[in-house]
């Protein structure tokens, strides 16, 4: 038995989704939301390309050692 109640549209669900689509926005406004769609999923991409490259960068940067705070160990004794 299938426990996933709700998987992938088959193909006529995308048929009557597609046809909702249209009667809901109509011819004219689907290409304009596509393209916004378009838009929004390229501005995802090169974000996701920048914040990609610098945490590769931060890798690629070599460690640095750690600095040692006290100048002598007097101080500590006090």
């Amino acid at each position: 038995m299938n426990t996933l109640l709700f998987g992938m549209p088959g193909g006529s669900e995308w048929i009557i989704i597609l046809v909702v689509v249209v009667f809901l926005f109509g011819g004219k406004k689907i290409p304009e939301l596509m393209r916004g769609l378009g838009q929004g999923i390229r501005e995802f991409n090169t974000a996701k390309g920048s914040i990609k490259s610098h945490i590769e960068d931060g890798m690629k940067e070599p460690a640095t050692p750690p600095v040692n705070t006290s100048s002598t160990g007097e101080e500590s004794a006090k």
